[in-house]
């Protein structure tokens, strides 16, 4: 599957099937955001939210990949992200853009 973040792909001939997406909502446990917390007051990454924002795209990539292969998508175009706090330790990532298929 191609993912690409153009709205168009030149040179080729396609028709749209419709907007997919895919989601998730990851969260830390207490013991692991405490130890950000102290990681905040002193400075530097916070690798443990790192991780788990990559591992949330991940996810709710492959899910937005696997609604386009059900409704029989070549490729997604005009790919975007989203991400929102559900609460202090929770976020959710969104991923959308639009199916389309090879002539």
């Amino acid at each position: 599957m191609k993912l690409v973040t153009v709205e168009t792909l030149q040179g080729c001939n396609y028709e749209e099937i419709g907007i997919v997406s895919g989601s998730t909502i990851q969260a830390k446990n207490m013991f692991a955001d405490l130890g950000q917390q102290l990681k905040g007051i002193v400075g530097g990454e916070l690798g443990s939210y790192t991780g788990m924002m990559e591992k949330a795209r991940e996810i709710a990539t492959q899910r937005m990949v696997n609604n386009a292969v059900r409704l029989g998508a070549d490729a997604i175009l005009g790919v975007r992200f989203t991400t929102n706090s559900i609460m202090a330790q929770a976020a959710e990532v969104l991923v959308f853009g639009t199916a389309v298929k090879y002539k």
